[in-house]
């Protein structure tokens, strides 16, 4: 390897990059080029080890990063061999003689390449080997199966509990239920292990319904998000020459975002590294590495069960366990490429609050930069109404600053209301980002039904979805008859639809409209191995009737729904074009059903970006405005008493903090409308975390002098260190109406004093709880500072 083709790498990315065999944890901050480090280290794995292509798995945590890693590959190889056989920089040399190195390149490396999300490389695998595999119970799967998306397992689990368990809707809220079972599957566990976890009457229930679950997947010959990755680890368990395979074919394993991991993926990683030996055991290192990269102060996904401490563990696991300054199987890249040093210094600031973190501190490479503002609103009015006028001040002043330069961060979707009507007011574009997913809109699944059913005729959910859609005279009686039929039977609705003579005798007068349906479907499959994804589609739209029925509705919807339909067929051509090798419906649906919408953001948005701090995760931008900074909405109520859940709201602040290139500006409001009510809101304790002299205000209450900063561990175990100036609470003489802060429950007005001296209690109204209820606390509560 030439010394120019790492030039670009500082010396960490370097260290990581040139790492061989075994086991390496990579400590990535935020904006320090972790994707360029995984691109490199993939490429000098081919060039300077001659790894097989098809012996290295990297795993992105979105789809976008893994076609954005792709092409990073792909260039790089371009430009070596640009400059080997042209002495010329790609860029230099005409168009036609760039794309056939980028041609030559895909042929030879980045199409043996497996790069892609858990989901997307687990549904490859099952694409494979799911005809090898059964459950506990005996429940088997064929290679057409097709995968449900959240709604179609939301849609099933709820019909589950009304009509064939005849449970109370009230009692098991289909969409908890549904929760506990994507909790249970990603915990690893089956119907029968759940109920043993949870052995109450509400444990039995949803076990039971969990069960049902399963066995209507496997009826439809279908598997949901959960399964992608749990059927293969149960598989690679239960067959040894399976996971032998797999095993000796990915010799090389990457694995990006390694915070947002679960217990399953985790359990995937280690049976494919060590082939199901212990990973703390494992030693066969030769010519095998597992090369992970992460973040646990950018952990903010544990409501999907993703768990930062596999990260914390990966030295006891897989590497040498020594310290930081000793080991030999971890890299920190600290470097921040991306923010100004004063954004960076309030995030290490904040951040060091945390216990549960590897030491780190964020290194800025650009200038000081101009210090973050903090404006006290009146309330969610002001607030919106000082966001929109500091973005059209810095618009009106930067010619090269559009719209697309900006977002709006908030803590949960409901914030969002206020911003839109004044971006609106004020005729400012704008995009919400993280909205309804392009797959998720009607129109798009009625045609993904039609395709679903093509492939995967035993899908029954995607078969009742469009028997009748466009309109074709197929009532619900004679659904419920051709369904009723396919119990009894025992057999699938579709031999029932595409049998004739059972149609005729089961459908009446609706004979005609379910045998022009089924013949639809019928024909298409036929073509399933004949013609490409593209044109089965073509055909499928225009013999149903769809887009006919959509123009005949002459309605600016029906309209919007055609251009829709109408992009789902470019996303096809799409498709195509991007996998020369594959252009067939199975491959178009597989790839449909795993687009996320992290996926959806496009590359350079020309309207400002509204989001939660949830959506923002990856993503960059020039001036970012952190709204709602208030005790109770950022951090969130239900955190305020969980010393752990408050550690991840940091860590969403930090996030949210580390998003900001050039400025940053936070907000939060004296009071604000919450269910209908005007309440006083009190300022976030993550306010009392930042510098004060990094960040200028509108008031000088903006900022309280004397408030604390805290954190629970082990149990009720409490530290509280309070802010240079602020008082020890115990040397004050409290009085009523004193204002005060205490570390769990925010700001609040001592109402009462009783007894005196160290004995003496204080009754205390919080804003922040609901309710504004009162709390009787010791007047020697060390977590109790006042408030100037």
């Amino acid at each position: 390897m030439t010394t120019d083709f790492l030039s670009h790498l500082n010396p960490s990315q370097r260290q990581a990059v040139e790492h061989f065999c075994g086991p390496l944890l990579v400590i990535a901050g935020a904006g320090s080029g972790k994707t360029r480090a995984l691109t490199y280290r993939i490429a000098n794995l081919v060039l300077e080890h001659h790894v097989d292509p098809e012996n290295i798995l990297a795993v992105t945590f979105t789809n976008k990063a893994a076609k954005e890693m792709k092409e990073r590959i792909e260039r790089l190889f371009a430009e070596r061999e640009a400059a080997r056989s042209h002495d010329k920089p790609l860029e230099a040399l005409p168009g036609h003689v760039q794309t056939k190195l980028r041609s030559q390149v895909y042929k030879t490396i980045t199409k043996d390449l497996w790069i892609g999300t858990f989901h997307a490389l687990c549904c490859r695998i099952l694409r494979f080997d799911i005809e090898k595999f059964q459950d506990e119970r005996g429940r088997k799967w064929t290679r057409a199966f097709s995968i449900f998306d959240e709604s179609d397992a939301q849609s099933l689990v709820k019909d589950i509990i009304i009509n064939q368990l005849n449970l109370d809707e009230k009692k098991f809220d289909p969409r908890s239920v549904r929760y506990a079972i994507s909790n249970a599957k990603n915990k690893g566990l089956s119907p029968q292990e759940y109920e043993k976890e949870q052995p109450n009457f509400r444990g039995r229930v949803i076990s039971n319904v969990y069960s049902v679950y399963q066995d209507k997947l496997a009826e439809n010959n279908a598997i949901d998000f959960d399964d992608l990755i749990l059927i293969p680890v149960q598989l690679f368990r239960q067959n040894e020459q399976i996971r032998a395979y797999w095993h000796k074919r990915f010799r090389h394993i990457l694995v990006d975002e390694y915070q947002d991991t679960n217990r399953t993926q985790y359990d995937l990683i280690q049976l494919l590294v060590t082939n199901g030996e212990s990973a703390s055991k494992f030693e066969d290192w030769n010519y095998r590495s597992v090369f992970v990269v992460g973040d646990a102060d950018q952990s903010i996904y544990s409501f999907r069960m993703a768990d930062f401490t596999i990260l914390m563990g990966f030295q006891h696991d897989f590497g040498d366990g020594l310290p930081d300054d000793d080991t030999r199987t971890m890299v920190k890249l600290q470097e921040n490429y991306r923010s100004t040093e004063n954004i960076l210094q309030l995030a290490n600031e904040l951040i060091e609050n945390n216990t549960e973190r590897i030491d780190k501190i964020l290194k800025p490479t650009r200038g000081r930069g101009e210090s973050t503002f903090c404006y006290r609103a009146q309330d969610e009015i002001d607030e919106a109404e000082f966001v929109i006028q500091q973005m059209r001040r810095l618009e009106q002043m930067n010619a090269d600053l559009h719209w697309g330069k900006f977002a709006i961060l908030y803590r949960t979707n409901a914030q969002s209301r206020a911003f839109e009507d004044i971006l609106v007011r004020w005729g400012v574009p704008y995009k919400i980002v993280g909205g309804l997913r392009f797959y998720d809109r009607k129109e798009i699944k009625d045609v993904l039904a039609y395709l679903r059913a093509i492939v995967n005729p035993a899908d029954t959910l995607s078969l009742l979805r469009v028997i009748n859609t466009p309109r074709r005279g197929v009532g619900k009686s004679t659904i419920e008859s051709l369904q009723k039929a396919s119990i009894e039977l025992g057999i699938p609705l579709w031999e029932i639809i595409s049998d004739e003579t059972s149609v005729k005798t089961l459908a009446g007068r609706s004979a005609k409209g379910v045998s022009a349906f089924a013949a639809i479907i019928e024909k298409h499959r036929e073509m399933l191995d004949s013609v490409s994804a593209s044109e089965i589609v073509q055909g499928v739209l225009e013999e149903s009737g769809y887009v006919r029925d959509l123009k005949a509705q002459g309605t600016d919807e029906a309209e919007d729904r055609f251009q829709n339909v109408q992009e789902l067929y470019n996303a096809v051509l799409q498709y195509e074009e991007e996998n020369e090798d594959d252009k067939s419906l199975v491959g178009f649906l597989a790839n449909a059903s795993l687009a996320s919408d992290l996926d959806d953001t496009p590359e350079e948005a020309t309207n400002v970006s509204l989001m939660t701090l949830h959506s923002s995760k990856g993503l960059e931008f020039p001036i970012v405005f952190l709204v709602g900074l208030e005790q109770g909405l950022f951090p969130s109520y239900r955190s305020l008493d969980d010393p752990a859940a408050i550690e991840e709201e940091r860590r969403l602040c930090y996030v949210g903090i580390t998003r900001a290139q050039e400025r940053l500006f936070i907000s939060h409001a004296r009071e604000r409308r919450l269910y209908g009510n005007r309440e006083p809101a009190s300022p976030s304790l993550f306010l009392a975390e930042m510098p004060r002299e990094l960040m200028d205000t509108n008031t000088a209450t903006s900022l309280p002098s004397k408030w604390t900063k805290s954190l629970a561990k082990g149990g009720s175990q409490t530290r509280t260190a309070a802010p240079v100036g602020a008082e020890p609470s115990d040397d004050l003489d409290w009085s009523v109406g004193d204002r005060v802060m205490h570390a769990q429950f925010g700001v609040g007005e001592i109402t009462n004093v009783f007894g005196s001296g160290a004995k003496a209690t204080l009754a205390i109204r919080f804003d922040g709880l609901p309710g504004m209820k009162r709390k009787i606390l010791p007047i020697s509560d060390r977590a109790l500072q006042s408030i100037d």
